[in-house]
């Protein structure tokens, strides 16, 4: 059984942010395994714009009312009391995220899901990213990796110029630092050589939010 990633969207609109992660989902995750789910007709034309992610499942519905069984759907859910392991694997045919923009420190929107009853994971105490998140999950219940065994940064301080840089609340998953130029993280993150698994694109974004946040 082929685990299957479904995201309901949360927000109002399909920011970018959100957008940039959703497009990061398809470079891990076959797009036919990726289901986006309570997500506006005007936000189909964002996916179609998009070459990787027409290609994944448009459901304008939510997920409570798709025709999916309750019990084979698994919530990450930062409150759960269990930890996901690689064999809910086998006991879940669908793992179900919230599709929000993070807050620090976080908002507990999860629970407009967790009211529908469905069983529950977490995937430690540090929120992540969506993208991270659905990432994570994939490597414990696809690939059989356990949750401890996979490599994290936290709180990333990322430069978005000579002079300025921006802390990022999340927890990501390390990736090996090949380029060295871009991207900050603590002492100890730097002697391991790696650096934060982002968006492509995200960089730029958070670039332009900084110039935005200085205009008068």
């Amino acid at each position: 059984m082929v685990p299957k990633y479904i995201i309901e969207h949360m927000e109002d609109n399909l920011h970018e942010w959100c957008l940039l992660e959703y497009c990061h989902m398809p470079t891990f995750i076959f797009p036919y395994n990726l289901y986006f789910t309570n997500l506006s007709m005007t936000a189909e034309t964002s996916f179609k714009n998009s070459e990787i992610l027409k290609e994944t499942n448009f459901l304008t519905e939510k997920i409570i009312n798709t025709n999916i069984p309750i019990d084979k759907i698994c919530l990450l859910d930062p409150a759960s009391s269990q930890v996901l392991e690689p064999t809910d694997g086998d006991a879940f045919e669908y793992f179900l995220f919230g599709g929000i923009l993070g807050d620090d420190p976080p908002r507990d929107r999860t629970s407009e899901l967790r009211r529908h009853g469905f069983t529950t994971r977490n995937l430690g105490a540090m929120q992540m990213t969506t993208d991270t998140a659905v990432h994570v999950t994939k490597k414990i219940v696809d690939d059989r990796v356990p949750i401890n065994q996979i490599p994290y940064i936290d709180f990333p301080e990322i430069k978005i110029s000579k002079t300025e840089s921006v802390i990022m609340p999340f927890r990501y998953i390390a990736i090996p630092d090949f380029h060295k130029s871009t991207l900050q993280t603590t002492d100890n993150e730097m002697k391991q050589n790696v650096v934060p698994l982002l968006p492509s694109g995200m960089i730029d974004l958070l670039k332009k939010d900084g110039d935005m946040a200085f205009e008068f």
